[in-house]
C-alpha cells in the first residue's frame, strides 16, 4: 500500500488508472473524499499516489486479494474504469459479493449499452455509464443548434443549457441583462458569463460585450428560439462528416442517422469499415486516411455542414479541427480525451470541445454528492462544470419542506453567486422571478462559484 489515509467523505476504491480514473481521483479527492487506486501498472500507482492524498495497490481489480488489500471491507464505493468491459463488470461484481457497497461500472461496447438496464439490475450495480455514447449525445446536442458551442440536458431533458459566443455585431451587445430579459419574446435566465479569462454569474446590471461567451438556459423549445430570437440561424445541420471510426463514431452516427442527418464516415481500417457498413447502413463509409487532405477534399469537406473528427489521438483531431475550419464553413466538434493544454486549446478557436473524461466523473460525482445526501431534504439529480469547473450547475429535487420552501425567492438570504436558474414543477420549467418559490416535488437547478453543494439549502448565508 502507498500514500496516506484521510477521514473525511467517503472510503472509494478507483480500478483503473487511465484518463478516465485519474480525472476521477482528481475530482473526488477535491471533495474530501478517501481513495484507494487499483492499477495492474506499479508505475501508474506509484505516479498516481505520488500526485495525489490516495494509497494504491498494484494487481489485478478482479483478483479477491487484491480487493482485500485495498480495503473492499469498509469500503462506500467501487468505480470499475479500466480499458475492459468486462472486467469492469467482474470487478462491481465481486465488490458486491464480498463487501456492504454500491458499484459503478464504465461500458462501453455496443452490444452491453443496449443492454444497460438489464445489466445494472441483474448485476446490483449503482451505475452503468457510457462515455462514448454521452459524448455522442452531446455531439449530437450541439449538432441540432449548430450555433452553440455546448449544450447540456436538465430535467430529464425538459430543459436545456446553452453556451455560445457573443459576436461584435449584434444587437445584445452594450445592453443590460435587465434590458434584454424585459424585451425579450424567450423566456430564459443568463446563467453565466466568460469575458477575457473572468467569469461572472450576471445580476440585472450586467452589461453584455462583444466576445463575451454566455451560458444561459430554457426550457427545450426557447433555447432555440432565443437563438432565431438575436440573429442567429439555428436550425439543426444536414450533413456530417466524421473522421474515425471507432466506438464513438459508431454511437454519434447512430444518433445523428435517428435526427435525419446525412452522415460520412471516414475510417483506415478496411474490416471496421465493412461492419460500420452493417452497422450503419444509412451511412456512407470510405476506407481511407481521414488526414489526407486531398482525401477530404474529394469526399466533400469544403462544403460539409459539419466536420467531427473522433480518431482518438488528440492531437490529430486538433488539426484536423483547425484544416476544416481553414477550408470550409462546417460546424466543427473536438474530442480531446487527454491533453490537458485547455488555456492553449482555448486561444485555437477549435469550435465546440467534448471531454468524455469530464462526462463520466460528474455523473460519478454527482452520484457520490447524492449519496452523502441521503436522508436530507434534497437529492442531487445531474451536476455540470462550467468554465473548466470553475462554476457549477446543479439540479436537485427537493423531498421535503425546509428553510428554502414556500419563500419568495427575493426574500431567499442565499449566499453569494448563488443562482437559481429554473425550477421545474411536475414537468413544467419555470424561469424564476422574485416572486415565485421552490415548492416541495420541484426540481431546482443552482447556477454556483461555491463548491461542493449537497443539499438545496447549502444555497443559503
Amino acid at each position: 500500500m502507498f500514500g496516506k489515509k484521510k477521514s473525511e467523505g467517503f472510503k472509494i476504491i478507483i480500478v483503473g488508472c487511465g484518463k478516465v480514473g485519474t480525472t476521477l481521483v482528481s475530482q473526488l479527492t477535491r471533495e474530501g473524499h478517501d481513495i484507494t487506486i487499483i492499477d495492474k501498472d506499479q508505475s501508474i500507482v506509484n505516479d498516481v499516489t505520488g500526485t495525489y492524498d490516495v494509497m494504491g495497490v498494484a494487481g489485478n481489480g478482479a483478483s479477491f486479494t487484491v480487493l482485500q488489500d485495498a480495503g473492499i471491507s469498509d469500503a462506500d464505493l467501487l468505480i470499475a474504469v479500466t480499458d475492459s468491459d468486462e472486467l469492469n463488470l467482474l470487478c462491481c461484481t465481486l465488490a458486491k459479493q464480498f463487501g456492504n457497497l454500491s458499484a459503478i461500472a464504465r461500458v462501453r461496447t455496443p452490444d452491453y449499452s443496449k443492454e444497460t438496464n438489464y445489466l445494472r439490475q441483474k448485476l446490483g450495480l449503482a451505475m452503468i455509464i457510457n462515455p462514448e455514447l454521452e459524448a455522442a449525445l452531446e455531439a449530437s446536442a450541439i449538432l441540432a443548434l449548430p450555433n452553440a458551442l455546448e449544450v447540456n440536458s436538465f430535467a430529464h431533458g425538459q430543459a436545456t443549457l446553452v453556451k455560445f459566443r457573443l459576436p461584435e455585431d449584434n444587437d445584445l451587445v452594450g445592453r443590460t441583462i435587465a434590458s434584454i430579459g424585459s424585451s425579450l419574446k424567450s423566456n430564459i435566465t443568463f446563467c453565466a458569463i466568460e469575458r477575457k479569462g473572468e467569469v461572472y454569474i450576471p445580476s440585472g446590471a450586467f452589461t453584455l460585450e462583444a466576445d463575451d461567451v454566455i451560458s444561459y438556459v430554457s426550457n427545450r423549445r426557447n433555447a432555440s428560439n432565443f437563438l432565431t430570437e438575436i440573429g442567429y440561424k439555428s436550425n439543426k445541420v444536414k450533413d456530417a462528416m466524421i473522421i474515425g471510426g471507432g466506438k464513438g463514431a459508431y454511437y454519434l452516427a447512430e444518433q445523428l442517422i435517428s435526427m435525419g442527418i446525412k452522415v460520412k464516415i471516414i475510417e483506415t481500417d478496411k474490416a471496421r469499415c465493412e461492419e460500420l457498413s452493417l452497422l450503419l447502413p444509412k451511412a456512407i463509409i470510405i476506407n481511407g486516411d481521414g488526414i489526407d487532405q486531398e482525401l477530404l477534399k474529394a469526399e466533400g469537406i469544403q462544403s460539409a455542414e459539419s466536420f467531427i473528427p473522433l480518431t482518438g489521438i488528440d492531437e490529430v483531431n486538433v488539426l484536423l479541427t483547425l484544416h476544416a475550419k481553414n477550408v470550409s464553413d462546417a460546424k466543427v466538434i473536438t474530442k480531446i480525451n487527454k491533453i490537458n493544454y485547455n488555456e492553449v486549446l482555448d486561444k485555437l478557436d477549435l469550435g465546440s470541445v467534448i471531454y468524455p473524461k469530464f462526462i463520466t466523473s460528474e455523473a460519478i460525482v454527482a452520484y457520490v454528492r447524492a449519496r452523502q445526501n441521503s436522508g436530507k431534504s434534497s437529492n442531487i439529480e445531474t451536476l455540470y462544470h462550467m468554465f473548466d469547473s470553475r462554476i457549477e450547475a446543479i439540479e436537485f429535487k427537493v423531498d421535503a419542506a425546509s428553510a428554502v420552501t414556500g419563500v419568495p425567492l427575493k426574500d431567499l438570504k442565499r449566499k453569494d453567486d448563488v443562482l437559481v436558474a429554473f425550477i421545474n414543477r411536475k414537468g413544467r420549467i419555470i424561469i424564476p422571478k422574485g416572486t415565485d418559490s421552490i415548492e416541495k416535488g420541484d426540481t431546482v437547478m443552482i447556477v454556483t462559484k461555491n463548491t461542493g453543494f449537497t443539499d438545496i439549502q447549502d444555497i443559503l448565508a
